[in-house]
């Protein structure tokens, strides 16, 4: 027994202080560690709804930004078009003010050539009508040199005066 004995002695003084110790911890300790412990747990599962919270916003943001890109994209594409729009007609009012100039300077060019083309006829004519007085001068004079053939063309040009006046 005396092994017993000793080993029972040693389990009881080891009981002793470990009843006391728990006591201690469970009167001093026990309450502030269980609080310490459930403030770590509440403030995590803060942090994890935060976190959740964030995730939401997030992909809130995420589609408030695709939104905000779509509209973007479409007011683009309909600024775009309007430039176009805009080019295209400049460029068709460019075309029909050009139109409109090449018209007038047509009908300038039209009359200029028809005032050309009379100022040369004219000029022709004068030339023909100096052209034809110098010939018939000449005949004229080659003719009237012979006085016989003066009182002949005398005789002639009144005759032919007569028969005019008597016609009309």
């Amino acid at each position: 027994m005396d092994l017993i004995t000793p080993a029972l002695g040693l389990v009881v003084w080891t009981v002793i202080p470990f009843i006391l110790l728990m006591l201690l911890l469970k009167k001093y300790a026990w309450k502030p560690i269980l609080a310490a412990v459930k403030d770590r747990e509440k403030s995590i599962n803060d942090a994890l709804d935060s976190a959740e919270k964030a995730k939401v916003e997030m992909a809130q943001l995420q589609a408030d930004n695709e939104k905000i890109l779509k509209e973007a994209r479409a007011e683009r594409d309909i600024i775009m078009k309007e430039a176009r729009d805009m080019k295209d007609k400049m460029i068709n009012e460019a075309k029909s003010e050009a139109a409109i100039e090449a018209d007038k300077l047509i009908v300038i060019a039209k009359k200029s050539i028809e005032h050309e083309t009379m100022s040369a006829m004219t000029e022709l004519k004068n030339q023909i009508a100096d052209l034809s007085i110098g010939i018939a001068e000449k005949i004229l004079r080659n003719e009237l040199e012979n006085k016989d053939a003066q009182m002949e063309l005398v005789e002639k040009l009144v005759q032919e005066a007569e028969d005019n006046m008597g016609n009309n």
